[in-house]
């Protein structure tokens, strides 16, 4: 019912930026919630921004200040932009998607009943 696809992954140095894009298709009414994660080698899957259905983004103290996630007006791409990147950034980010609408934070993996494949980051010092 809901298709999600990452890009936008690499490798670059520490104090870099990336672009990651969610291209996503089917119901949007079970999207009404979009989120990111991320999971690190030998760590488990963690939340790191998610957007509710009015636009507005929550983040994880971690990357605050530093990410922004963002959507297109169509709503068919969610957005990850990250800057100042850091070592502690690496893993494989995911793309999440639920009918549920989030509100002023981050939810659980639970919480999201679609995901992408993931994209690989990596940013080294």
């Amino acid at each position: 019912q809901v298709q999600l696809v990452e890009s936008g992954g690499g490798s670059v140095q520490a104090g870099g930026s990336l672009r990651l894009s969610c291209a996503a298709s089917g119901n949007i009414y079970s999207r009404n919630c979009m989120g990111w994660f991320r999971q690190a080698p030998g760590k488990e899957r963690e939340g790191v921004a998610a957007l509710n259905a009015d636009g507005i983004g929550s983040y994880a103290d971690s990357v605050k200040g530093r990410f922004t996630i963002s959507q297109d007006n169509a709503k068919n791409t969610l957005y990850l932009q990250m800057n100042s990147l850091v070592p502690e950034d690496t893993g494989m980010y995911y793309c999440a998607a639920a009918p549920s609408d989030c509100r002023n934070f981050v939810p659980t993996r639970r919480f999201f009943g679609y995901w992408g494949q993931g994209t690989q980051v990596t940013v080294s010092s």
